[in-house]
């Protein structure tokens, strides 16, 4: 096949690729790039019934519905975005003790929001009740087109409906500390207990909104689960070992905004007393919980990518959170936790999260399906000259 008949296809190719996604008809955009019907129909053209050697046996273009995936998975990382800014300003209204600013009403609030009357703490409550209620009706709109550019059993679909499950039962937890008055400065079990709860389902809700982002952005529909037994069961030991660390990580954060510190003296002989309450007790757990899970993590991700031979810019990415996330732990400790440092702790956290279920999800499941697309045969018969 002569030199000219090659490049000539090559340039098929590139314009085919720029030309489905703007919703014309292949013949009509191959008439604006300058190829003919005959010269697609010529010796050595592509063809149906041809064979080429150095192509692959398909070329795989983005069909409508493909290019259409591209602009909602865009919303989801949106979403992914907006809720890390959720969670973020929530810990936030728990730092400033501005849970009670609303009173014991809900989702209502009891107090002006706007005007000269209006308290700071209100304000800042009720813009978190806002914010998620934005949350509750991104994700739903998020299912909605979701359902709309995917098919029947595309995980995208189920992934999408969990978000809004558990963006509902966020609500609904964070309904419970208000009206059960686990807010201010109560430090109750039954604070805690639900603290827990409410943290542990903000976990599993960025973590189903970041899994649901990347398989809308890569085109990855169906998996299954790798048949590594050995493997998947230390990533799950791994996940939950760092779901465990995030949740200390909220009652220690709790502790330290209901009993404030003057000096890392006074903070360590309040941990260690023996008088103190029971919650700063708790927050002894979280430094030895980061450090194990740390460790952990660090061995799987090593490990499994070393057996890969292949490090992929989410693992390194990974790798770097979970060091300078130990790093602002530490500063968080020697600066008596101050409000900004706790948020940045939290966002490194957040994020250090979503790499972590992106890597792992990674390493565990096998891709059985690609997004729908259209198949371009593109044969040209072996030994065919020109």
């Amino acid at each position: 096949m002569g030199a000219g008949n090659l490049r000539r296809i090559e340039e098929w190719k590139t314009a085919l690729w720029k030309i489905v996604c703007k919703g014309s008809s292949v013949g009509q955009r191959l008439a604006q790039t300058g190829f003919s019907t005959n010269e697609m129909r010529g010796t050595g053209a592509i063809t149906e019934s041809t064979y080429w050697r150095f192509w692959p046996k398909t070329v795989l273009l983005p069909s409508p519905r493909s290019c259409g995936i591209s602009h909602v998975a865009r919303f989801a990382w949106t979403a992914l975005c907006w809720n890390v800014a959720v969670v973020l300003w929530g810990a936030y209204v728990r730092a400033t003790g501005s849970g009670a600013g609303c009173g014991n009403r809900w989702p209502l609030c009891d107090g002006d929001v706007v005007g000269a009357r209006a308290q700071a703490q209100t304000i800042v409550e009720f813009t978190h009740r806002m914010t998620s209620a934005i949350s509750l009706l991104m994700a739903i709109g998020l299912v909605v087109w979701s359902w709309r550019v995917t098919k029947r059993g595309d995980w995208v679909r189920y992934s999408a409906l969990l978000v809004v499950a558990l963006l509902a039962n966020e609500a609904l937890l964070g309904a419970a500390l208000v009206l059960l008055k686990h807010v201010a400065d109560d430090h109750s079990v039954g604070r805690i207990l639900f603290l827990c709860l409410h943290f542990g389902n903000t976990l599993l809700l960025l973590a189903a909104l970041a899994l649901t982002a990347v398989w809308l952005s890569n085109g990855s529909r169906s998996f299954t689960l790798t048949g590594k037994w050995r493997e998947v069961s230390s990533i799950g030991l791994g996940l939950l070992a760092t779901m465990a660390t995030g949740i200390t990580g909220a009652v220690a954060a709790l502790a330290d905004t209901l009993f404030p510190s003057t000096s890392l003296r006074s903070s360590l002989m309040k941990d260690f007393g023996s008088v103190t309450p029971a919650l700063l007790h708790c927050r002894l757990f979280h430094p030895a919980e980061a450090l194990i899970s740390a460790c952990s993590v660090l061995w799987i991700v090593l490990g499994s990518f070393a057996r890969r031979h292949r490090f992929s810019r989410s693992a390194i990415a990974l790798i770097i959170s979970i060091l300078l996330q130990v790093a602002v732990g530490i500063a968080n400790v020697f600066f008596l936790a101050p409000v900004w440092l706790q948020i940045a702790h939290l966002f490194l956290a957040d994020v250090l999260w979503v790499l972590l279920v992106l890597v792992l999800a990674d390493l565990i499941l096998d891709r059985t399906s690609s997004s729908e697309v259209n198949v371009l045969p593109s044969f040209v018969k072996e030994g065919q000259e020109t």
